[in-house]
């Protein structure tokens, strides 16, 4: 009779362990789904944020080759004006108003190239976000696997707890909803 009870009361506690280990697998199923979505998306943010700061610093080389033929043409006719050649008025004249244009352009090139600075710095804030889901969600997985082989209640609870606020920052990520941990990212950049 004692034999019956020992075996009734294993039975029910492999099946209270099954259940927490079934509840765990799923866990980890919708999380590790939920991770490498969110990874493919951060890889476009990644690529973005690459041409973005290719840009600027296309631009930013665009504005220094500016920068460059003005400060020659200034100079040219600064030297113009010293040695008083014939006919190297309208030359003058030609250079300044270059110089004029130059400085134009520069502007121009100047509010593209901070433009596609800010571009980048408005997208590297999602993929903080996505960064800070990442680990959220890896540890959350980690922890699952630990509360599968303990079968305790308040490591399920807590991982949990740390998978959802990995979702949560990745939903944010997703629909491009700010919500940046400036400490956090100083502290894991």
């Amino acid at each position: 009779m004692a034999d019956i009870s020992e075996t009734i009361q294993e039975t029910i506690e492999q099946s209270k362990e099954n259940r927490m280990n079934g509840w765990v697998a799923i866990l980890v199923s919708i999380t590790a789904t939920f991770m490498a979505l969110c990874n493919i998306k951060d890889g476009n943010l990644v690529q973005a944020m690459s041409q973005a700061q290719a840009h600027s610093i296309d631009a930013w080389s665009f504005y220094q080759a500016k920068s460059t033929k003005q400060s020659l043409a200034a100079n040219t006719v600064e030297l113009l004006k010293i040695e008083h050649h014939t006919g190297s008025d309208s030359v003058i004249k030609k250079l300044e108003a270059k110089i004029v244009s130059y400085e134009k352009e520069k502007e121009a090139i100047k509010k593209q190239a901070e433009g596609y600075a800010k571009e980048y710095d408005d997208i590297n804030v999602f993929d903080d976000q996505f960064d800070m889901t990442e680990a959220f969600l890896s540890i959350a997985i980690a922890l699952f696997g630990v509360t599968a082989l303990t079968q305790n209640k308040w490591l399920l609870y807590f991982a949990s707890f740390l998978s959802f606020a990995g979702f949560v920052f990745g939903l944010t990520a997703f629909f491009e909803i700010s919500i940046h941990l400036d400490f956090m990212s100083k502290i894991l950049g």
